[in-house]
């Protein structure tokens, strides 16, 4: 069993309930273009939206496999976007931005998608809630850094699963970054901040921008 086998029997639930809200507070016509920042083609399966998708990664080699036809690819750097100022009518980012590592670049990010895009849509974890939801463990993320070093690999689920290396250990800890209320507020000043919650804790904050 891999973790992702894992994220994909828990995800739909969310998904279903998270789009559902997109539908409502952003309210996509057919023809706006969005921008999938870190987006994947499996997220958009089943989803059946006829809107022109752009899913922008570091990497898109190879992305198009089992794509619709209303799915284009584009290799980028989420902190300097490759698009002129307000590209997209609507920009979209699920669980991406705590995957860049500083709060610089996680800055950076805020300004791009804010520049790039018209509406706003932009999910991430919250770090005040219980669990590490890359890790699937309780509490890891308020650790010092030097003990998450030490017990990442033997005590989280991730870690018995996968059996990372020190090096691995370590890219995990550079990369992931989850950001607090306070920080959303700041990066997103011009957005409304809704929390999803599980077991009545909030579990992520959606960052949403619906311009009249």
């Amino acid at each position: 069993m891999s973790i992702h086998r894992i994220y994909a029997a828990i995800s739909p639930f969310f998904r279903r309930r998270r789009m559902r809200r997109f539908h409502v507070l952003v309210a996509p016509s057919p023809h706006e273009r969005l921008l999938d920042v870190g987006g994947t083609v499996d997220f958009w399966r089943g989803l059946n939206l006829p809107n022109p998708i752009t899913l922008l990664n570091r990497d898109a080699t190879g992305a198009a496999a089992g794509a619709r036809a209303n799915l284009s690819f584009v290799a980028g750097d989420a902190c300097a976007l490759p698009f002129h100022d307000g590209a997209f009518d609507i920009i979209f980012s699920n669980s991406m931005i705590e995957h860049l590592g500083t709060w610089e670049r996680q800055q950076a990010c805020a300004r791009e998608l804010r520049r790039v895009g018209g509406r706003l849509w932009v999910q991430t974890p919250a770090r005040e809630f219980f669990t590490e939801p890359h890790l699937i463990a309780p509490f890891f993320h308020w650790l010092p850094r030097r003990w998450q070093r030490r017990l990442l690999r033997n005590f989280t689920v991730r870690g018995w699963i996968e059996r990372p290396d020190a090096g691995q250990v370590e890219a995990f800890l550079e990369e992931v970054r989850l950001l607090t209320l306070a920080e959303m507020r700041i990066l997103f000043p011009d957005c409304t901040l809704l929390r999803e919650r599980f077991l009545g804790l909030t579990k992520s904050y959606i960052a949403v921008r619906n311009p009249s």
